[in-house]
């Protein structure tokens, strides 16, 4: 029984971490990337006014500007585009080298005049493309707030900070909203495992000597590695309440310094496949490793809670909740989660003290 489901829970875990050769294909037109060609981004914003949409700027092949102003007309026409909701789809251009790209777009709307509260919005059409459907919709949240820091630039009249201003922030959005991750990933190499650690143990992260685009790309990182969202937010803000040392991230050598370091087995075990992904340069496979280190991550916690259930009236549950333990290699994270969670619930908090007892003795025996 016991090899038996070592065995199950260790092919579960082969399985997240071979995305890439199951659910993401590196060449394969479903994620829209190809490592041996450039992938190609454009951008292109419209000023929308009742029902008519007049181009404000493109960078767009001129022959495909046409075909993606019919598309935009017909999703408006169908109430596809609600104000400051992205809506991400597949558009075919032929105009461009890929034909067909995935397309992120969104209505920002103009503030209304107390004047005229009822009248039709107007606004402006902003479209991010690039990849494919699938590969952005990884990064739908980014793709969101990238679009909204553009909001306030859009209010002035007849957009006279375009040259200077909208254009090259819309010129960014790859970059800016696409490739945080692969950055941190080539800055940290084999010492990614230290920022997921951190990442599942709700562990402040502070980066010195880095300029503030590195400091905002990891801490991303960090919010895009977490559980936040996935478990209760007073649970991740008692844990972050317990952590006694900052990850300390020093970024005056290359690679960088780190220091408050911890691991485990489960975190060490991705690190190969983060690696391999940043070595393609490939930004959506990386983003797509990450949410599978986060599914295997919760999978472990609810198999755990489970077990700590059964345990409350079965001593071979709490045998069973010990194997899982040591063979999971996340451990410490999931304790330190569960103590949260059940810290009202007396029988748990003392099977949670048991299984933590064990854990340390299994450290202390290497």
């Amino acid at each position: 029984m016991f090899t038996s489901q070592t065995s199950m829970q260790t092919s579960s875990f082969q399985d997240s971490i071979d995305v890439e050769e199951k659910d993401i294909d590196y060449d394969n037109e479903d994620i829209g990337y190809n490592q041996k060609i450039q992938l190609n981004c454009y951008y292109t914003i419209y000023l929308y006014q009742g029902t008519s949409l007049t181009l404000v700027d493109s960078s767009l092949p001129s022959e495909a500007e046409p075909e993606l102003r019919c598309y935009i007309s017909r999703r408006l026409s169908k109430g596809a585009l609600l104000g400051g909701m992205g809506n991400i789809a597949t558009v075919e251009l032929s105009s461009v080298p890929e034909a067909a790209v995935g397309c992120y777009c969104c209505l920002v709307e103009q503030e209304r005049s107390p004047e005229q509260p009822d009248a039709e919005a107007n606004g402006y059409v902003i479209c991010l493309m690039g990849g494919s459907e699938k590969g952005l919709n990884l990064f739908r949240l980014e793709l969101d707030k990238y679009v909204q820091g553009l909001q306030s630039s859009l209010q002035t009249p007849e957009l006279v900070n375009l040259e200077n201003e909208i254009r090259p922030y819309l010129s960014r959005w790859y970059e800016e909203s696409v490739m945080h991750i692969h950055r941190v990933v080539q800055m940290a190499q084999g010492s990614i495992c230290f920022l997921l650690h951190a990442a599942l143990s709700h562990k402040h992260v502070e980066v010195t000597n880095a300029d503030d685009r590195t400091k905002a790309d990891v801490a991303r990182f960090i919010r895009a590695a977490s559980l936040q969202g996935l478990v209760q937010e007073d649970m991740c803000k008692t844990i972050s309440q317990e952590a006694l040392t900052d990850l300390i991230v020093d970024c005056s050598t290359s690679p960088p310094m780190l220091s408050n370091t911890v691991s485990n087995r489960f975190c060490d075990d991705w690190i190969q496949a983060f690696l391999k992904a940043a070595e393609r340069c490939n930004p959506f496979l990386l983003r797509q490793i990450l949410e599978n280190f986060k599914l295997k991550a919760i999978q472990d916690m609810n198999s755990l809670k489970r077990f700590i259930r059964q345990a409350e009236s079965s001593h071979y549950a709490l045998f069973r909740c010990c194997q899982f333990l040591q063979s999971c290699g996340n451990g410490d994270v999931l304790i330190q989660n569960a103590r949260a969670e059940h810290r009202d619930m007396p029988e748990a908090c003392s099977i949670i003290h048991v299984l933590d007892e064990f854990l340390s003795e299994q450290r202390a025996q290497g």
